[in-house]
């Protein structure tokens, strides 16, 4: 490396130029194959033979049967995912792919159980454990880290307040509340697991700082009624009311706010506006909270916010909404399926709702369709997980109807048994690599093959910092700071949030931009602190040296034609001696341009 070189990475610029990073990267990573290995091209498929069963029996690669960890329950569970899903291979004549190689499984269920890649030792102890019992073991462990929490916290949080639509002190409030109820979620006082999560969401009062649940409502209260508050309540009610059947329900009833819906005859807006008369005497004596841009002000503080219910807001219970041929109509607070609230015993119209929502039977089947889409990048309905009705019909809908009971009834809606039941079924083991058998979009309906998801937002900065073991990774409040600035460069610049994003659809360019910045290089760069570093002072420049960087940033070890293209004289020349062997004095520059080259490849940003 060049002194210059070496200057423009301290300047936060890319350390190579275009051109020599990409022939770096090609040297150093390729695409990985069906044992998670590199290779120069996928294979291609012959579109022009037609699909036929190779074998009736499929009989597919897997040559270690997974065994649950002992105690721990779901193997009838696990057991009918697998028949089922085995089924419609059957009956769709579907080879699914490969079983996927141990690295890239402890990389993937990794990814998205606590919402990074694994640390070089955590794959120690992965291998360790015996092959049979090895996968469901991980999956034990990766459950009990307070990093599950805080990942489906991170999700949620962005679900429920968007990343632009709320302030940083209310998502931290809210996220930190999520985070015990997902680490947590049968406790006591707490024994119905995600129900009454929903429920204290539903129903929260209080202040922010005291009760963090309050922070959904609040942020989606919608406009402000002028007017006599005694009949028609403080506020419209309308953001929280399509937001509240679409997270809980799966029934995107805003399309019927102001008509009935188009194509759907079972929902009419009557069914949009007897769910909003169940929030409209909600009051909040200290205002509503601020929104993200007003944050950019200089100087302004969001002080504490409340959110209380007003007996003497909407008294008669009346909500008028008016249809299209302006005539005016009135409707109480009235469910889905006609169940209308029983106001006594001090109850209110916020519980009632919230004991209809968690009662439901869509409920149970959301918050599935929402955890295999999550897992799998696809749900079982056709299209969006949320988003129940003819039109997105169940392609699954015995395996979603079981699960969503059996969670409900057996399992106390306990967000850890199904994460369990999914992460330890054959479907989510198989290789990302196609055959021609499952290679076509209209194939992704049958799982027999894990799909492409790129990192989010939050896995991506969480990701890095496990990489590169940099220094900001070791302090909670330095770590904070930063990260919460990459979320702010990422919304910025890509501008991915309109007020229902849920996901992040990241590209190599995108990443590149932050993961060339400031503190990513000087992460990489760090003489004393960090993975380069490590490997610097006790692997020193040998072959294990490399294989370290590659576990740090991949999960795997380098195929043996990486290497050889590493250490060949032809590309790095004075390198490597003759026989392919690092000279003692290499300088750590070089680990530093093959650990970046890793960073920033497609195989890191991808969840394969």
């Amino acid at each position: 490396m060049t002194e210059t070189t070496r200057d423009r990475r301290c300047y936060g610029l890319a350390p190579l130029s275009l051109g020599a990073a990409a022939m770096l990267l090609l040297v150093v990573v390729g695409t990985p194959n069906a044992e998670g290995q590199a290779k120069d091209e996928a294979p291609k498929a012959d579109k022009k033979e037609t699909k036929e069963l190779p074998d009736p029996e499929l009989k597919f690669d897997a040559k270690v049967r997974d065994i649950l960890a002992p105690g721990v329950g779901g193997v009838e569970q696990v057991a009918y995912i697998n028949e089922l899903i085995e089924k419609g291979w059957r009956e769709n004549k579907i080879q699914p792919s490969a079983r996927c190689t141990d690295y890239e499984f402890i990389r993937r269920a990794s990814l998205d159980i606590i919402g990074r890649i694994a640390t070089p030792e955590e794959i120690r102890i992965f291998l360790a454990d015996p092959p049979e019992r090895r996968r469901s073991l991980l999956i034990e462990r990766l459950l009990k880290n307070p990093e599950f929490g805080e990942n489906f916290a991170n999700i949620w949080t962005v679900m429920l307040l968007t990343r632009s639509g709320s302030q940083k002190i209310h998502q931290e409030q809210l996220r930190d509340w999520l985070t015990t109820e997902f680490n947590e979620p049968i406790r006591e006082g707490h024994k119905n697991g995600w129900a009454d999560t929903v429920t204290e969401l539903l129903t929260a009062e209080g202040v922010t700082n005291e009760n963090p649940a309050v922070n959904f409502i609040l942020h989606h209260l919608g406009d402000e009624i002028k007017g006599d508050t005694a009949t028609n309540g403080r506020w419209d009610m309308v953001p929280v009311t399509s937001r509240t059947t679409r997270l809980f329900l799966g029934l995107r009833t805003q399309c019927v706010q102001c008509h009935d819906h188009p194509f759907n005859g079972e929902w009419e807006q009557k069914h949009f506006w007897g769910i909003n008369a169940f929030f409209r005497t909600v009051d909040t004596p200290r205002g509503r909270p601020q929104m993200m841009v007003n944050q950019k002000k200089k100087g302004v503080k969001e002080a504490q916010r409340e959110l209380r219910d007003n007996p003497n807001f909407n008294v008669g219970g009346l909500v008028q909404y008016e249809r299209r041929n302006a005539t005016v109509y009135y409707t109480k607070a009235t469910f889905l399926d006609g169940k209308k609230p029983k106001l006594d015993g001090g109850t209110s119209r916020r519980k009632e709702l919230a004991r209809f929502i968690v009662t439901s039977p869509y409920f149970g089947k959301v918050f599935v369709n929402r955890m295999w889409h999550h897992f799998f990048g696809k749900s079982l309905t056709k299209d969006t997980p949320d988003d129940f009705g003819d039109h997105n019909p169940p392609t699954h809908p015995e395996l979603l109807d079981r699960l969503a009971e059996d969670w409900t009834s057996k399992y106390n809606h306990d967000p850890k048994a199904l994460v369990r039941w999914i992460c330890n079924s054959r479907a989510y083991g198989l290789s990302s690599v196609a055959n021609k058998y499952n290679d076509k979009p209209e194939d992704e309906v049958f799982f027999a093959r894990m799909l492409l998801k790129p990192m989010s937002p939050e896995q991506l900065f969480d990701s890095l910092m496990t990489a590169t073991a940099a220094k900001a990774s070791q302090d909670k409040n330095e770590r904070g700071a930063l990260r919460s600035q990459w979320l702010d460069q990422l919304v910025v610049n890509f501008g991915n949030d309109e007020g229902e994003e849920g996901t992040f659809n990241g590209t190599v360019v995108q990443a590149l931009m932050l993961m060339n910045g400031r503190e990513m290089n000087e992460a990489i760069m760090d003489p004393k602190v960090g993975t380069v570093a490590e490997v610097a002072r006790t692997k020193g420049f040998t072959v294990a040296g490399l294989q370290r960087l590659y576990l740090a940033a991949l999960n795997r070890p380098p195929t043996q034609k990486e290497l050889n293209k590493i250490l060949n004289d032809k590309t790095f020349g004075s390198l490597v001696d003759r026989t392919g062997k690092l000279h003692p004095g290499t300088p750590i520059s070089y680990y530093q341009d093959i650990f970046w080259s890793l960073l920033n490849s497609a195989e890191f940003i991808l969840n394969h």
